[in-house]
């Protein structure tokens, strides 16, 4: 590999990491918030334990998130120089305003919610959590501010004489229109991850409370376990009914930024199909296709007739350029123009990832929205599931597993957007192999690589045994105040 496949393997190996925190952060603080606000308007035990359960869980991916995120932004300055150099004006306005205003929201009220309780007025104390929550989606606006310059370049002028990109008008970079459709999708798939969280982590332990698990509540009364199953039921329902109408918001918004995609990156849409040849109307959207390892030919494909063409122009009928035209349009505006930024061997993205990504995405969104209609449905009306022998297994390992799906949604989602994009860096202005370091040679980047992979190795095992030691705890009882006179008092953490 040379220095651009290495610092492309690189950032993607550090980018999905973070991004597997991100989404957990953003969908788990809007629901902490919720139950804090329901402790405020009825008192009632269950929703304060629940908040500082899930708060507990919520604060471990909150550190994971800030500490490999710091890594993202080294990673521009070490490996792509020449790519930050293009872009700085552009990004240093909404990273600035987002390290700055945002993280300053985030951290600021999240010390006020973990310490304040007892010690601010309660109505005052839920409202932290909510401005925690919007400092996380604050940071994911102007995050995706940046990314969407990158897929839709706007208010800017490119200066000649220093080779830079210059903004001329925050205000559009702000209202980029893939911006406006790409922060409603990432936010909504960020409520399904947080409720999927909520729903696997109250089923498991609703399972556990209902056998009497001995290594969940070893000395409870028979009374005190029926009230647990009832607090984890809850956990459970509020968790599914988010998933359930996240996902469906989910796949409008979906379908909204597709139509967007097409009109700014119709290579992106065509390699999302692998269609390569244009259709006038009525093209298949494949459900599952077996071809060959470059994608470019099919050996059997399960089609759902004309329902690309509705993805893309909102008409079963419309129109949709394929791979080849596209490439040809591309080759005829920039590679015949002579600019050494945009001129490339081939603008095609690698095909198999596009296409399977574009529909792992979707199917396991899919999955974890079906697993909270079967929560839903075996809940309602007071029930709680009662499985025993095989279906315990299945219900427990569900339980498990359904949280980490939409999570590998988002992860699959972000690789489909970024990879769809090249082989361009900023969309039609610089392509990616004009964007690395010239200076730092491709030994240099492998060593990082090995160095940040190992490393967030290691933070993966920490972070998955500090989770599954708080879930193994459970809603610990709520503690009483502390003295408001006491200013001596040492500040902790409990609930």
């Amino acid at each position: 590999m040379d220095a651009v496949d290495l610092a492309r393997w690189q950032f993607a190996i550090v980018t999905v990491y973070h991004f597997l925190f991100v989404p957990v952060t953003i969908g788990l603080s809007a629901i902490v918030a919720w139950f804090q606000t329901q402790y405020v308007r009825n008192h009632h035990e269950e929703d304060q334990r629940l908040a500082g359960f899930f708060g507990k869980i919520f604060l471990i991916n909150f550190a994971l998130g800030l500490v490999t995120g710091i890594v993202q932004e080294f990673q521009f300055g070490m490996n792509w120089s020449d790519y930050s150099r293009f872009v700085g004006d552009i990004f240093g306005a909404p990273l600035a305003v987002e390290a700055l205003a945002s993280f300053f929201l985030e951290s600021t009220f999240l010390g006020l919610w973990v310490f304040g309780r007892g010690r601010l007025p309660e109505r005052l104390h839920a409202a932290t959590m909510w401005v925690v929550h919007v400092g996380t989606l604050l940071s994911a606006y102007f995050i995706l501010t940046a990314n969407s310059f990158m897929q839709h370049p706007v208010g800017f002028r490119f200066n000649p004489t220093t080779g830079r990109a210059e903004m001329t008008d925050f205000l559009a970079l702000l209202t980029n229109p893939v911006q406006l459709v790409t922060f409603p999708h990432t936010v909504l798939a960020s409520y399904l991850v947080g409720g999927a969280v909520v729903m696997g982590v109250g089923v498991w332990r609703l399972l556990q409370a209902k056998q009497g698990a001995p290594d969940v509540e070893p000395t409870t009364s028979s009374t005190t376990v029926v009230s647990e199953a009832r607090m984890y039921r809850r956990a459970a329902r509020v968790g599914a009914l988010v998933t359930l109408v996240a996902g469906l918001a989910v796949a409008v918004s979906g379908d909204v930024q597709g139509k967007i995609m097409t009109e700014v990156q119709p290579m992106k849409m065509a390699s999302a199909e692998a269609l390569y040849e244009s259709s006038n109307g009525g093209a298949p959207f494949s459900i599952l296709t077996i071809g060959s390892l470059d994608g470019q030919s099919e050996k059997f494909s399960v089609t759902v007739p004309g329902l690309l063409s509705f993805l893309a122009t909102g008409s079963f009928d419309g129109p949709v350029k394929g791979i080849d035209e596209l490439k040809a349009d591309y080759q005829s505006t920039y590679g015949a123009s002579g600019n050494p930024l945009v001129a490339d061997s081939a603008y095609v993205p690698t095909i198999p990832v596009t296409y399977w990504t574009f529909r792992l995405m979707i199917g396991v969104g899919m999955l974890a929205a079906l697993g909270a209609m079967i929560v839903l449905w075996t809940t309602r009306g007071g029930r709680t599931p009662t499985p025993s022998g095989r279906r315990a297994a299945v219900w427990r390992w569900s339980a498990l597993v359904v949280p980490f799906l939409p999570v590998l949604g988002n992860s699959f989602g972000w690789i489909f957007t970024e990879a769809g994009r090249q082989p361009w860096l900023v969309f039609g202005l610089m392509s990616t192999q004009t964007g690395v370091s010239p200076s730092v040679p491709p030994w240099q980047v492998l060593t990082s690589m090995v160095v940040f992979t190992l490393l967030y190795g290691v933070l993966a095992v920490v972070e998955m045994r500090l989770v599954v030691s708080a879930v193994k705890a459970g809603a610990t009882p709520v503690e009483p105040l502390p003295d408001k006179d006491d200013d001596n008092a040492p500040l902790a953490y409990a609930y």
